[in-house]
């Protein structure tokens, strides 16, 4: 390989090498902040040291301390390992100073506690190389490192990790040929709740121009409730929530504690209320400092109005977790209908309620649907009417297009939209698509991108802005379609609820 194969790339920081990729120069593993271990664990993040000559950029940074994500454990060496949390990924088609290209910047879910940019399924090149963007992954904290309430540090570390990403973005990202007056945000679930409280954030406001966010999460926490749960979280190893015992421990025993909380959180059902029926103890604390208010709040101030936003959820969101626990399919009863309904519904009648909107609903589809609701689509839908009583543009939409593995059982479900966006196989893509997609799932896919991708350039995705007298909303499936909400039954169930921080409900 000749030196003109090889793209260099000079940052704030130093040097970096990448390599070229099927006509994208590619830079993985740079980092945007120094590693926060030993002294400077549980700290906000710290600008990186400077290093001298070339560094290469060839491989992804180690993922953040995580639990794990089932029995099955990463092969030996499989898994970059160190401390190098905290690192940026860039696909581009050409690093030209002069080049200004749209850029977009991806923030991946995983309930606030998994999750890491070198998961094949957010392998950006196909957006980079079809659509002419400059694309941008990165790792941030998750779970304890990042989320837990913890006495004499900043809450939300991990939203502070993304800000110091797309600093870096800001500082760094038109040496590698893309536009940082042009820069868009989007994540998915948990990366979409990141996106959100982003747009509430002061410190966050200049650093991005448009966002998008796929299935908002309802759940934030108050400070007395994210406190509890860190009390529980790590008394379960006998120490406090706090830097004094915290800092020196290992960071896999804290991930273990975590995964501990887990499989024993709905024994706090009664102090956390429906948070310890959710498959994680983590989520952004309103704190009043790094968060101060819930996005929903701050949007319907005009907190972002001049920022353009796409916003949307897949039809069947809770179908994935069902299918993910084992109890997809299982015969729910009356009772039990009736308790999921009271502790997830919008109001104390929410049963009646529910039964009375869905009346050929059975008690599983019920609870599905309350589920749906409370953790995914009526916080999306309602972030897309705060932003625009706030005086923003939101383009809302819904996926309705059927997982095609399983033979359509799982629905449209939760997740399903990460890799029609990347078009990109492994990961969340092979458990929901297939190893080979179908001709019109390639179709849908190639939908999504050209949306996404003119979103990023233009602050325009394709179809009418939302507006609460017409309702019009993007219904992606294998024929596309402009419709009012298709969910108008939720939306009169919700439209009196505030997504307002979780209390602790007892002490």
């Amino acid at each position: 390989m000749s030196m003109r194969d090889v793209p260099e790339v000079t940052t704030t920081a130093g040097a970096v090498r990448g390599r070229r990729e099927e006509g994208l120069a590619v830079f993985r593993g740079i980092p945007y902040a120094r590693p926060p271990v030993g002294a400077a664990r549980f700290g906000a993040p710290r600008p990186v040291d400077r290093w001298d000559g070339v560094r290469d950029a060839l491989a992804f940074g180690p993922p953040p301390p995580q639990e794990p994500v089932g029995p099955e454990t990463a092969p030996a060496g499989s898994t970059p390992s160190g401390d190098d949390w905290l690192t940026v990924n860039v696909w581009t088609p050409d690093p030209d100073p002069a080049a200004r290209r749209p850029v977009m910047v991806w923030i991946y879910g995983g309930a606030y506690k998994l999750g890491s940019a070198d998961d094949p399924a957010y392998d950006a090149s196909r957006l980079a190389r079809e659509n002419e963007v400059v694309m941008v992954t990165f790792n941030y904290r998750v779970g304890v490192e990042g989320f837990l309430r913890i006495e004499g540090a900043p809450a939300n570390r991990g939203l502070l990790d993304q800000v110091a990403a797309l600093e870096w973005v800001r500082e760094n990202i038109t040496a590698f040929g893309g536009d940082p007056e042009q820069v868009t945000v989007f994540g998915e679930s948990a990366g979409a709740g990141s996106v959100s409280a982003l747009l509430a954030m002061p410190r966050a406001r200049s650093l991005f121009r448009r966002a998008i966010a796929q299935s908002v999460p309802g759940p934030l926490f108050s400070e007395a409730l994210a406190q509890d749960i860190a009390e529980v979280l790590v008394g379960g190893i006998g120490l406090r929530p706090t830097t004094a015992d915290l800092s020196e421990v290992d960071p896999r025993k804290l991930t273990e504690a975590g995964a501990a909380l887990g499989s024993r959180m709905r024994a706090y059902a009664h102090r956390w209320g429906p948070v310890a029926l959710t498959p994680t103890a983590f989520a952004p604390v309103v704190d009043g400092d790094v968060l101060a208010a819930t996005p929903w709040e701050a949007l319907a101030r005009g907190a972002a109005r001049d920022m353009e936003l796409v916003i949307g959820h897949t039809r069947d969101e809770y179908r994935f977790f069902l299918h993910l626990d084992g109890t997809l399919g299982h015969r729910v009863d009356e009772e039990h209908a009736a308790l999921v309904l009271g502790l997830f519904g919008p109001a104390p009648d929410a049963g009646q309620a529910y039964r009375a909107a869905f009346p050929d609903a059975s008690a599983e589809q019920l609870c599905e649907l309350v589920r749906s609701d409370w953790l995914f689509r009526m916080p999306s839908l309602h972030l897309a009417e705060a932003h625009t009583s706030g005086g923003g543009r939101a383009y809302l939409y819904e996926l309705t297009f059927p997982a095609p593995a399983g033979d359509g059982a799982l629905g449209s479900c939760h997740g399903l939209d990460v890799p029609l966006v990347f078009g990109a196989s492994g990961g969340i893509g092979d458990m929901l698509i297939g190893p080979v997609p179908s001709p019109r799932t390639e179709a849908l896919s190639a939908r999504f991108r050209s949306a996404w991708t003119s979103f990023a350039a233009t602050g325009d995705p394709g179809w009418p802005a939302y507006d609460t007298d017409r309702r019009l909303v993007q219904v992606f499936d294998t024929v596309p379609a402009v419709a009012p909400y298709p969910e108008e039954a939720s939306r009169r169930l919700w439209e009196r609820h505030v997504f307002a921080p979780l209390p602790l409900v007892a002490p």
